[in-house]
């Protein structure tokens, strides 16, 4: 049961991934963010088919979490606009989204790495 309810939310989140990829159309940067989103969308399908290798989850899941990191703002002021220098904002909600990310890759990750331990 377990599985099949991990399984059904890696599908919900590689929809959301892409989703997500789409309304990047207008952000300074799209591409690199297609390409994010793109990947987590991926790994989820990945997961859904039993073809997600652990290593891959983990690598991933600390490939977001350094550029969440990476991106954070100087000085973070929130997520909504008008709350702050809009710059500090949309890099706060770009690691954010990164740290979210990542989070889905390490839930993969765990729950590869105790499937392989009950087989």
């Amino acid at each position: 049961m377990r599985t099949y309810v991990l399984k059904a939310l890696a599908v919900l989140f590689a929809i959301l991934f892409i989703i997500s990829a789409g309304l990047q159309y207008n952000d300074p940067d799209p591409v690199l963010w297609y390409v994010v989103y793109g990947i987590a969308a991926l790994i989820s399908l990945l997961y859904v088919f039993d073809r997600l290798p652990l290593w891959v989850a983990v690598v991933i899941a600390l490939v977001f979490v350094a550029g969440g990191l990476i991106s954070w703002p100087a000085k973070f002021e929130g997520f909504t606009i008008g709350g702050g220098d809009i710059r500090n904002i949309e890099e706060g909600r770009e690691a954010f989204g990164l740290f979210i990310t990542a989070l889905i890759m390490l839930i993969y990750a765990f729950s590869l790495r105790k499937g392989k331990k009950t087989v």
